[in-house]
């Protein structure tokens, strides 16, 4: 009797558990006009914020200021060449690669979740998120049926499936939608590839529903859109945006599904600051009329180390800054704007409750000038040479980001008009030693006069900054480094020696110092401060002109004298108390300078 009692006891815990978990998965479908969620209107409300940019000890707080700015929902991007820097080998488990953590923590807050996975994504990420790897082959073409590039996509839509499968709504986790590629109108018409891309996550299980998200013209939806899945406006901006896009498509929601309360910045720019008139005036047309929408982005974060991307404006290239503040309503340390108070204030009346409280701001540090001494210089630091006939780009060499050093001895002329043909992205040049002059991409420029020199076979070297990959449009197969040739008065160059310079922060750790001193630019600093506290802080690079700072051991990004921006932010969880180290590489300065911690980014 006691045994049959502790059974019966048993099947019901077991019945209690099931229905638990029954009660925890839910249903999102698409109606014609709106989405239902547990078959009820569904409005979303959301806030978009990307894992890779933030520190992982910081995602909970950024999630929390979004729920209490009003969001109900996060959109993140999933950024392939982050979690698949080499073929086959993913990393979703380290540090802020954990997207399975992100999306339970959004959650733990009562949230919801718009995946948006790419392949592709832009966001002014480098390569638009697609690994540089696929640049290793030399006539490869993306965003189509390119079968070496496909089999790339099915492998990475296979492994990511994996982890998000479990956390889809159907399955009791926050994933509401899937999006379909990214802005697809904009580049390309291969419906194929847009119809494989979705039968790919459905193989996978990722069964949607989806969505796709383009510019409101009637080409770029034509070109952009999945049958089935619900149409993404970016931004979806007034009625007329609206009326035109559901007459195109009557069986599906239409929602926006970027809404820009702030603009991106490119060096040498002033900063982007919108009117946030504009966008509230927006906000406020989507609330009242109960359309959908997500703001792009709600918290820009920071393209650490070499993450940052560019555009193809102006004479061809214009990269991104290091800090993606985005002018968002949470700026880069995670602070609430007047942007953002206004937003809440809005939202708060449209829901007609009050809102959670807003998360305390991160503790911040400054800290007085370090001064920094030299170190050691890629001079003495290169490693042996890869023998080429002509120079090649990065990528030839299966290396992704960093410089590169090309250096050949002059044979026939050796003097006059020096051109690198598609220099890609900046150029420092060396005769015999002395530094010459710089070529800078996002300019034009690609030609320096040589002069005559004493030195019977004088050398040349080329030393190369790989910047961003371009991110969007139709230039985004972007090889770094030399790309094409380099003649001198016409004559192409041959024979080079290339020494690859990735500069990891594995590079950075093994560097050793070196007792030799030299005038030569491309120096290393080093120099230590100690905290009895730690908090976030921006290192002031002011008194350096380009290159990148590393802060035990993290690299930061990439600086530059031309600005806007002078700071650079250094989260509290990458200091210690006690001695800090701080490493730079600077491509021009010479002398010993110095940086110091300040609270913000200006």
């Amino acid at each position: 009797m006691r045994t049959l009692l502790l059974s019966h006891l048993l099947l019901l815990a077991c019945v209690v558990m099931q229905g638990a978990h029954a009660q925890d998965k839910h249903s999102f479908e698409l109606s014609k006009t709106e989405f239902l969620l547990d078959g009820k209107p569904f409005q979303i409300i959301s806030g978009e914020m990307h894992p890779a940019r933030i520190p992982k000890e910081y995602w909970k707080h950024r999630i929390q200021m979004a729920k209490a700015m009003g969001c109900n929902t996060i959109a993140a991007y999933v950024f392939w060449n982050y979690h698949e820097q080499e073929p086959g080998t993913f990393d979703f488990s380290s540090t802020n690669h954990n997207i399975a953590e992100f999306i339970q923590m959004v959650q733990q807050e009562g949230m919801w979740v718009l995946l948006r996975p790419g392949p592709y994504v832009c966001a002014e990420w480098e390569f638009g998120g697609l690994p540089p790897y696929l640049l290793r082959t030399p006539d490869i073409k993306v965003r189509c049926l390119d079968p070496r590039y496909m089999q790339a996509v099915e492998r990475y839509v296979a492994a990511l499936s994996a982890q998000v499968k479990p956390l889809l709504a159907a399955n009791g986790g926050p994933i509401l939608m899937v999006q379909i590629e990214n802005e697809y109108g904009s580049f390309g018409n291969d419906k194929a590839y847009l119809n494989r891309l979705k039968e790919l996550w459905v193989q996978n299980g990722i069964t949607g529903p989806f969505y796709t998200a383009d510019g409101a013209a009637k080409p770029n939806l034509e070109a952009g859109t999945v049958p089935g899945a619900a149409i993404g406006l970016d931004p979806g901006a007034s009625e007329a945006d609206f009326t035109a896009t559901s007459s195109l498509y009557p069986d599906v929601p239409v929602f926006s599904s970027e809404s820009y309360p702030g603009w991106l910045t490119h060096w040498g720019e002033q900063w982007a600051r919108p009117d946030k008139e504009g966008i509230l005036r927006e906000v406020k047309y989507l609330l009242d009329n109960k359309r959908s929408f997500n703001l792009y982005v709600i918290h820009g974060g920071t393209n650490f180390a070499y993450t940052a991307g560019a555009n193809s404006g102006g004479k061809g290239y214009e990269p991104d800054l290091t800090s993606y503040d985005y002018d968002a309503p949470i700026n880069e340390q995670g602070v609430a704007t007047a942007k953002y108070m206004a937003f809440r204030q809005m939202i708060s009346n449209h829901l007609h409750k009050a809102l959670p409280r807003i998360p305390a701001p991160i503790p911040t540090i400054s800290f007085p000038a370090v001064p920094m001494i030299p170190f050691t210089s890629i001079w003495e630091q290169l490693p042996e040479a890869v023998h080429s006939a002509q120079p090649q780009p990065f990528e030839a060499y299966a290396q992704d980001y960093g410089f590169m050093l090309y250096r050949t001895t002059l044979v026939g002329h050796k003097s006059g008009k020096l051109t690198i043909t598609e220099l890609h992205d900046y150029a420092t040049i060396y005769l015999n030693g002395e530094y010459m002059g710089k070529l800078d991409r996002r300019l034009g420029e690609n030609s320096i006069e040589i002069p005559k020199s004493n030195v019977k076979d004088p050398v040349l070297e080329i030393l190369v900054e790989g910047m961003g990959r371009i991110n969007f449009a139709q230039q985004i197969i972007d090889r770094k480094g030399i790309t094409d040739r380099v003649t001198l008065n016409g004559m192409t160059l041959m024979s080079w020696d290339v020494f690859g310079l990735p500069m990891t922060e594995k590079y950075i750790q093994d560097l050793h110092p070196t007792s030799g001193t030299t005038a030569k630019p491309g120096q290393f600093f080093k120099g230590t401060f100690k905290l009895s506290r730690v908090g976030d802080t921006y290192i002031d690079f002011t008194q350096l002109k380009k290159g990148l700072i590393w802060v035990n051991g993290h690299n930061l990004g990439r600086y530059w004298d031309i600005g806007p921006q002078t700071r650079l932010y250094c989260p509290a969880s990458w200091l210690k108390k006690g001695n800090n180290e701080i490493v730079v590489f600077d491509l021009h300065q010479t002398a010993p300078a110095s940086v110091s911690g300040a609270r913000t980014l200006e």
